[in-house]
């Protein structure tokens, strides 16, 4: 199998592994270097299990001054490095390098500041993002996005792949709550970007590394806003013939002025699958389901309600329930948050997809989804962020049948140029990572790039922070000064699939 194209493995750097292996057991001592092959097997892939390789060594520091330490290190000898979290990526942005120090940072889990009264919490990257929200419930706060992984996922990911979350449509992105950050650059130098005040002076070199997928500096420490409980929540679950006729109903809802705490759709074999592994009491007689969640003050909620009903039945709704208590709401969104599990029982295996599109457009990509499904013969369940337009298409596909992953990876491939063709973008929360970063040039023109990797430059002018990712080819940082010069000068080889 060809698989997918990564940097050149450098010769000499594997040649002297074991002079590595040995510094970086000085640099990190006790437990914090994995080096034999069957513990670096838990570390070959992240989310998108398709692409695996074993790193040179897995490296978990416990402090800044490792990390700085690490990163100077590898610099200074011409070591490629790839940072992690907690491997939850879906779009192989942890995917590790044969010659590559792969750079955990699971041991950072430690809340290092709650501040009520600016609203913030300070942590390190390896919090789960679920855990900065149970630090603060007990007073009544909570943090607002909330991916589906959140469990599981670190809030140093969140900052390498902005992720979202079902709540982000009202309450914004990572890159809306992110007040702050501490981080290692290439080279070893510290650096602060941000605080606890809601503004940074100078570029905004906070907006420039929260979604920069480990390419620019290794994040150590986070600071985040929290928000206040809102007074009240309550979710109605509204089915309809078709995903079209549902897809019509979020538009609806946003042009009326509403803005719900979440929003979000599944289609048939979604809700099937879901309402099986949890009971969530779906209607299983519709082929879309919206769950529109409104919160804040009681009488304002009642109001809301009335109008999304109304909004619900001029776009041919058949079924709405309404949550009455708080267990039943939680209820209603513990279908939605497993429907990525849920989805996996009824298929061998599955390939999730993320694109974002205009709103008003996502009938017609509902629609080219179907043509596509039919066309390659394969089945699709859709779960997305509705209201800000995200797509999650789950496209069903066994591994074990020869050409089906290829067939798989086709399909979401068209999923995402249909995305750009409607006005989208290639990725909403997952990031580029490996998954999407041969599609770039749908998106991009090469001057775009050319700028994109500038920055890049500025921040690790060597390449050798995470690369591989993201760009479909590498510009030396040295001819970046000249506008007209030839692509491709660093050759990629093969990383098999399984």
């Amino acid at each position: 199998m060809t698989g997918l194209a990564m940097p050149k493995p450098d010769a000499a750097t594997l040649s002297r592994r074991a002079e590595i292996v040995a510094d970086m057991k000085i640099i990190v001592p006790g437990e914090g270097v994995v080096d034999a092959v069957n513990g670096m097997r838990a570390f070959e892939s992240d989310g998108l299990t398709a692409y695996r390789q074993l790193p040179l060594v897995v490296v978990l520091p416990e402090t800044t001054a490792q990390v700085a330490r690490i990163l100077k290190y590898c610099n200074d000898r011409n070591i490629r490095v790839v940072p992690r979290g907690s491997g939850t990526s879906l779009s192989g942005g942890a995917l590790p390098l044969e010659d590559a120090v792969l750079l955990v940072m699971s041991r950072f889990n430690r809340i290092l500041d709650i501040d009520y009264a600016n609203r913030t919490v300070t942590a390190q990257p390896g919090v789960t993002n679920l855990g900065i929200t149970h630090a603060v419930e007990q007073e009544g706060f909570y943090y607002a996005p909330d991916p589906s992984s959140q469990i599981a996922c670190s809030i140093g990911g969140n900052v390498a792949e902005n992720s979202g979350g079902v709540h982000c449509l009202k309450y914004g992105l990572t890159a809306n709550n992110v007040l702050g950050i501490e981080m290692v650059l290439m080279d070893g130098q510290v650096l602060r970007l941000g605080g606890k005040h809601l503004d940074a002076e100078g570029y905004d070199l906070l907006g420039v590394m929260t979604g920069s997928e480990g390419l620019l500096g290794v994040v150590t420490e986070v600071t985040v806003r929290i928000l206040k409980r809102p007074e009240a929540a309550r979710a109605l679950l509204i089915g309809f013939p078709s995903s079209e006729e549902a897809g019509q109903c979020v538009a609806d809802i946003i042009g009326a002025g509403i803005i719900p705490g979440g929003m979000e759709m599944m289609d048939g074999p979604a809700i099937r699958a879901a309402e099986d592994f949890v009971h969530a009491g779906y209607p299983l007689d519709v082929e879309a389901l919206l769950i529109v969640e409104l919160d804040g003050p009681g009488p304002e909620i009642d109001h809301l309600i009335g109008q999304v009903e109304a909004i619900a039945a001029r776009n041919g709704s058949t079924a709405c329930r309404i949550s009455t208590s708080e267990e039943e709401r939680l209820v209603f969104w513990a279908g939605r948050k497993a429907a990525f599990p849920a989805v996996g029982r009824i298929s061998p295996d599955y390939y999730c997809m993320d694109g974002t599109i205009p709103r008003k457009e996502l009938p017609k990509v509902l629609a080219g989804m179907r043509a596509m499904s039919a066309r390659y013969g394969l089945g699709v369940a859709n779960v997305f962020h509705a209201g800000d337009g995200n797509l999650h298409p789950l496209i069903l596909y066994d591994a074990n049948e020869p050409g089906e992953l290829e067939k798989a990876e086709a399909f979401g491939s068209d999923i995402l140029r249909l995305c750009v063709e409607v006005g989208g973008v290639l990725t909403g929360e997952h990031g580029v990572g490996v998954e999407k970063r041969d599609l770039m040039g749908t998106m991009f023109t090469d001057d775009d790039l050319d700028h994109q990797m500038r920055v890049k430059c500025a921040f690790d002018p060597n390449h050798l922070l995470n690369p591989g990712k993201v760009f479909p080819q590498l510009r030396r940082c040295a001819e970046m000064g000249r506008m007209h010069v030839h692509r491709g000068q660093m050759p990629f080889p093969d990383i098999p699939r399984f």
